[in-house]
């Protein structure tokens, strides 16, 4: 027997020596489709519907891109205090005091107990015992944030070092803000097919497929307000809160209907 691969299942096929020769061959279920996909697994089984020219799905297929930016809700602040005394107690009730007016003033603004830590260390050198201590602060508001610094310095003036506010954008703001891109995104592209669409005299329908194809993010820290006006110089002590920018590009497959059928 002879076994070729280019003819029906179990047909039977005389010869005029007398022998019989049977050809076969191996064919896929009906409605299966085999594709490799590259995969130690080997090959693929999916169920496929082909549809037939009647009812065949006619579709449009865009991309959108968007960008959008977010400036930073989140600045935290650096207060420390220092003192040196011969004894532990008068070092510690010296920073105590001032710890307190600090906490307090940060309370008066607005400012929870929860965004507010507080650290103490005390060591000795000499004949002195020295503490340092300090007060970081996170704020929600800018503008509270930089009241809270002008009564510091104003009270407390040399006895206490305000540092330099720093921006920084929370993982809620990131996330809405990756979000928001992508929305923008398809909602460019749902407008373009909708021209396409009207120019080829159809009617969009419902989105058969929508993949994200590429995010990206940035950081725009320092903008040169020099480049802008090159008389004025920058104020580099003003405090700046940077922006994030993010961008997100989409692939959006929409089915195509007559406008007649509607």
């Amino acid at each position: 027997m002879h076994l070729g691969h280019n003819h029906s299942s179990g047909k039977l096929v005389s010869t005029m020596d007398g022998t019989s020769r049977v050809f076969t061959a191996i064919l896929p279920a009906a409605g299966l489709e085999f594709a490799g996909n590259g995969k130690e697994q080997g090959l693929e089984v999916r169920t496929v519907n082909r549809p037939s020219p009647s009812n065949r799905v006619r579709e449009v297929q865009v991309t959108g891109t968007a960008e959008v930016c977010c400036p930073a809700d989140r600045v935290s602040l650096r207060v420390s205090v220092s003192n040196s005394k011969e004894s532990v107690n008068e070092v510690t009730n010296s920073v105590s005091r001032r710890l307190e007016y600090i906490v307090q003033t940060v309370r008066q603004h607005g400012v929870s107990d929860t965004d507010a830590t507080v650290r103490r260390f005390l060591h000795r050198e000499a004949d002195l015992f020295h503490m340092d201590a300090e007060v970081v602060v996170t704020f929600l508001d800018f503008e509270k944030m930089e009241q809270v610094c002008s009564v510091l310095l104003e009270k407390l003036d040399k006895s206490v070092c305000v540092g330099s506010p720093q921006f920084y954008h929370s993982e809620g703001c990131l996330s809405h803000l990756r979000k928001q891109a992508c929305v923008s995104a398809v909602e460019n592209a749902q407008q373009k097919a909708n021209e396409v669409s009207q120019l080829l005299g159809q009617s969009l329908g419902h989105p058969l497929l929508i993949r994200e194809e590429e995010t990206r993010e940035w950081r725009n820290e320092d903008e040169d307000y020099g480049s802008r006006d090159q008389g004025a110089a920058p104020f580099s002590h003003l405090p700046h809160a940077p922006t994030i920018t993010a961008s997100s590009r989409v692939t959006v497959c929409f089915s195509l209907r007559d406008r007649k059928k509607l």
